[in-house]
């Protein structure tokens, strides 16, 4: 095999390239690749909205959900119906696909699942509108905005935000502009109850007429001469005002002109659609999506710099302005971390300089230059962003980058300080380490394969931690075997030789001392370590647990539900008032406020409720960070006592995936009565647990509905049929659809409704008029209607996986969630289920669960891996057994690291602890090799191990003072706090494990054998 060392030193120009390609190519990487906060993820989700108008809860959920579940649960990549909710007149079917399918499969999946509720159109029921399938469910709008305007109507708003989407939509690097909040303009034509009785009008007339009158007519066309004309008759409406001026006959053939019965109004719609509010003033919001692989923080500058070219066209006492921003959110996060990484390449160098002397702490300093730059550049070449997981992965790699180069300096300084050439030197040095270093790479990498096989949702979110490990410690493999000989032949031809033995040092000696008792007193030893991992074991059980931590960005949300059957202008007021209040308080910035539905998905992360009318969310922005939790308790305690109405949740902006409710007891079973009840009794034992906060359920309460009794034997003898009786208490309060009114490229739709004086009291709906063919006249409602009932309903059904499922949930008061919950458990779990109920457990723990479900239905496939690897690098079968009972015992060092920080043992320490397997691995390997080439020179069995663990001693220290050190930057930061944790601990203790154990096992492994011998 050729020597890499050798020839890099002999072919310098060839060995240069390399560096200089490396060092280009990272620069240009890094001002070309893409830039986003968090990695590319795709929502495997989609949205099926179905309108089934006048039908209850329970009508949606039988006659249309059920059919569209049916037909659903025939597509082969259902991964679950994720949530049916079905409300008065919408089912509302929320679905996900399975894991294993990529973001380039999703379209033809979109397409098979539209073609599946095509099919089943023809098995709804007459009534129910055409079902609308929402595949953009995950779209990302980063650069979030809302236009507010004092004094100006929401008409003007919307013509001034639809000219800035003209505009902002040709900017290179956008893709979608959306604008939301839009308020729909109708005509009300607002009748007097007494002149139609007078005049014998029915209303149905009016309508039939408007309808007709304003519609467009193909009146065809006639030949003249040579010509051949269209004909176009007149009559359409020219304004609002000239629809008072049509004809309707009455009683006796008379015609009575409209205004003369009913006052005409353009106006916007009397009960609202979703509504926006900035800052206390109403507003659209504009969502701006960006196009995939884009770098962000360009797109940003360009929008900003349009913004300026635009802000003339935007009229006086109108405001634009941003909600969240994602390119300026990435420029922040960016310059942080590039301000991490400086800080860790100046730690790493440091360490090196202190520890090698100057010219080799230059010259491998040089050479994670070198590697993070080709790093930098392949990243750019695979299409992997500079996103918040992958810097953080060049952090954490930064320590690692730089063990083979100081392995391959090592042997170097040690054979030029004894008078080798460096030709010589380099030959030897990678020669004998070339081949153990790379398999220790191969091990390192394969560490973090289990992120990148893993098919859990939270796997492809962290996937590039895998993918820039694999390349980082890939070519720093390449550049420790190929650029370290080189920069050591250039820079170490004068160094002097050394006065004393290389390894006769004051460290080198007393490591000797120590590493010589613990062999004399190997089971001593052996014991000892033993009785650490027990107590480690015991101590893990407590370690905090979590999740993924909340975002370091100053910003959160208050949802607040009103009760079920609210007006949405009752939770459009209160919204308001909570908006004002936040406002008034110290350090808050902004509050943006939306009812009705959610807000537009401006981050990745971001969990969008269902429309309803009695949900509202304020976004609040707050000077800091630590301003949120004094800001929270004082608004939590403001709305327990001014608005107790209300049922709140405040919540936290997230940085990875995750749900409001930590803690969630789903029921699933037949009879709503029973789930209720059921979870009645889960959320009484949530309250009585005073470590409980936001205990509620996902059904809310039921809401009243007034009945009118129908009387069909009346009925049927005045020509009356139900469907007569519903448009005629439609008419007299919402108003009945009368066909539309164009303008422009506007059209309106027009309503006829009582007049107000006869529809604003509940007690005027007896006197409500419906039309009778038989009499030829109207009568009241009360000759066909015997009485008024009022019933409790269900307003939202909800089901999971076709099963009726109602989810009691909490929160923790603190961060805690694992104690609150290992309290809860037994307890919920020992309430008694009626045969066909069922209970399962959802938020933290089922989240959790799948994630490391994820990650170790792969592990063992990377376990196995790496055991071959080791077992195929020593082609033996006793150093790798040494190598993996060390494995498990680094849990001392995870476990005094997270106990003493107060850190939690989340996902992100989780991946923590996976690379500790590869590096104590990696350094474990090197040192038994030597143990190897020294017994093989003939050593005695002690003094092999000991000579082995001197000349191992540097680069097993300054392997992990690099590692630990260069993590420092990453303490600062709530994301990666708890990874840095487990790693700078448990390296550690394992590299203690390193330098004593490895050896000590090596003895007692191999005393036997030479004994024998």
């Amino acid at each position: 095999m050729t020597n890499i060392g050798t020839w890099s030193v002999d072919n310098r120009v060839s060995a240069w390239l390399l560096v200089l390609v490396l060092l280009g190519g990272g620069y240009w990487g890094f001002v070309n690749m893409g830039k986003l906060e968090d990695p590319a993820f795709t929502i495997k989700m989609a949205k099926i909205l179905t309108p089934y108008p006048g039908a209850t809860a329970r009508e949606v959920q039988e006659e249309l959900t059920y059919h569209l579940e049916d037909a659903l649960q025939r597509l082969p990549q259902l991964k679950r119906i994720k949530m049916s909710v079905s409300r008065p007149g919408l089912s509302d079917i929320t679905i996900e696909f399975k894991d294993s399918y990529s973001a380039a499969e999703m379209p033809d999946i979109f397409d098979e699942l539209r073609r599946k509720v095509s099919d089943v159109r023809r098995d709804l029921p007459p009534g129910a509108g055409e079902p609308r399938v929402i595949d953009d469910f995950g779209d990302v709008y980063g650069v979030y905005l809302m236009l507010t305007g004092k004094g100006y109507s929401w008409r003007d708003l919307y013509d001034t935000a639809d000219a800035l989407k003209r505009e902002l939509v040709l900017v290179p690097g956008v893709r979608k502009v959306s604008i939301d909040g839009v308020q729909e303009e109708v005509v009300y034509v607002d009748i007097s109850r007494a002149r139609l009785g007078e005049l014998g009008i029915a209303p149905d007339q009016i309508a039939a007429v408007l309808g007709s009158q304003n519609s467009v007519v193909d009146a065809g066309n006639m030949p003249l001469g040579d010509e051949y004309l269209r004909l176009s008759p007149t009559g359409t409406y020219s304004s609002v005002q000239a629809m008072g001026g049509t004809l309707i006959g009455s009683d006796g053939g008379r015609l009575v002109r409209l205004r003369d019965v009913a006052e005409i109004t353009r106006a916007y719609r009397e009960v609202p659609g979703k509504l926006y509010y900035l800052n206390g003033e109403p507003g659209l919001s504009l969502g701006i999506s960006m196009a995939a692989g884009e770098n962000v923080v360009e797109v940003g500058r360009a929008l900003r710099a349009r913004f300026e070219e635009l802000r003339s066209s935007i009229p006086v006492g109108m405001h634009l302005e941003a909600v969240y921003s994602q390119p300026t959110e990435v420029e922040n996060s960016v310059a942080g971390f590039i301000i991490s990484v400086a800080q860790a390449i100046a730690i790493v160098i440091v360490v090196l300089l202190l520890f090698m002397g100057l010219r080799v702490g230059v010259i491998i300093g040089a050479v994670l230059l070198v590697t993070v730059a080709g790093t930098l550049l392949f990243m750019h070449l695979y299409g992997i962003e500079l996103q918040r997981i992958s810097l953080g992965a060049l952090v954490i790699a930064l320590g690692m980058l730089v063990d083979n180069a100081i392995v391959v300096a090592e042997g170097m300084q040690v054979r030029m300080q004894a008078g080798a050439s460096a030709r010589s030197a380099a030959g030897e040095a990678v020669g004998k380490t070339m081949v153990p270093l790379l398999g220790g790479t191969a091990i390192g990498i394969l560490a973090f394969s289990p992120i990148a096989l893993s098919t859990d949702n939270t796997g492809e979110f962290a996937g590039s931690l895998f993918w820039v490990i694999l390349i980082s410690l890939a070519l720093s493999w390449v550049t420790a075997v190929s650029s370290t000989p080189l920069l050591f032949a250039l820079l170490m031809k004068e160094a002097p030789p050394a006065a004393e033995g290389a390894y006769d040092g004051r460290l080198f000696r007393g490591y000797r001392r120590l590493l010589a008792q613990a062999l004399r007193h190997r089971w001593l030893t052996v014991g000892g370590v033993l009785l650490l991992f027990a107590a480690a074991v015991v101590g893990f059980g407590q370690v905090k647990a979590g999740f993924f931590p909340a975002s370091s960005t100053p910003l959160f949300f208050v949802d607040l539900w009103e009760p079920e059957g609210t007006d949405i202008r009752r939770t459009r007021d209160d919204a308001r008032a909570v908006s004002a209040w936040l406002a008034e308080q110290p350090g808050v910035t902004q509050a943006a406020a939306v009812i009705g539905g959610p807000h537009q998905r401006f981050t990745l992360v971001y969990d969008a409720k269902e429309p309803s009318p009695v949900y509202a969310q304020v976004i609040v922005r707050t000077e800091t960070l630590a301003q949120i939790a004094p800001l929270r308790a004082r608004l939590e305690a403001m709305l327990a006592r001014e608005m107790p109405w209300l049922d709140p949740l405040v919540k936290p902006l997230r940085m990875g995936p995750g749900r409001d409710a930590k803690i969630e007891a789903r029921f699933s079973g037949p009879d709503p009565v029973e789930l209720r009840r059921l979870a009645e009794q889960a959320k009484q034992l949530m309250r009585a647990d005073p470590g409980a906060r936001d205990v509620r359920d996902d059904w809310r309460s039921p809401v009243k509905v007034l009945r009118p009794v129908f009387n069909e034997q009346v009925a049927r003898r005045l020509g009356i049929s139900r469907e007569d009786l519903g448009k005629a208490l439609k008419y007299g309060h919402d108003g009945a659809a009368a066909g539309t009114f164009r303008d422009g490229n506007r059209v309106l739709p027009i309503y006829l409704r009582a007049a107000a004086s006869d529809r604003d009291d509940i007690a005027s709906l007896r006197d409500l008029q419906v039309w009778s063919p038989a009499l030829g006249r109207s009568i009241p409602i009360t000759q066909v209607v015997s009485s008024f009932e009022t019933r409790w309903e269900n307003a939202v059904i909800r089901s999971r996986d076709r099963q009726q499922t109602i989810i009691a949930s909490c929160n923790p008061v603190g961060e805690l969630t694992a104690p609150l919950f290992a309290r809860l458990r037994p307890q919920v779990e020992a309430l008694q289920l009626p045969p066909g109920y069922s209970l399962s457990w959802g938020g933290e723990f089922e989240d959790a669960s799948n994630a490391q479900g994820g990650l170790f239905s792969v592990f063992p496939a990377g376990v196995l891996l790496m055991v071959l690897t080791t077992v195929l690098l020593f082609g033996k079968l006793r150093q790798p057994l040494i190598i993996w009972l060390t494995v498990p015992l680094a849990i001392v060092g995870i476990t005094a690291g997270l106990l003493a920080a107060d850190g939690a043992f989340d996902f992100m320490s989780l991946l923590g602890g996976l690379s500790l397997i590869g590096l104590l691995i990696k350094n474990a390997i090197v040192l038994i090799e030597e143990m190897d080439a020294q017994l093989a020179e003939g050593k005695a069995l002690e003094e092999g191990i000991l000579d082995a663990g001197v000349s191992r001693l540097r680069p097993v220290i300054l392997a992990a003072a690099t590692t630990i050190l260069g993590l420092i930057p990453l303490l600062g930061d709530v994301f990666f706090v708890n990874m840095a944790v487990t790693i700078m601990a448990g390296l550690g203790f394992a590299s203690l494990l390193t330098l004593f154990v490895v050896p000590t096992l090596y003895a007692l492994f191999f005393s036997a054998k030479q004994r024998s011998s």
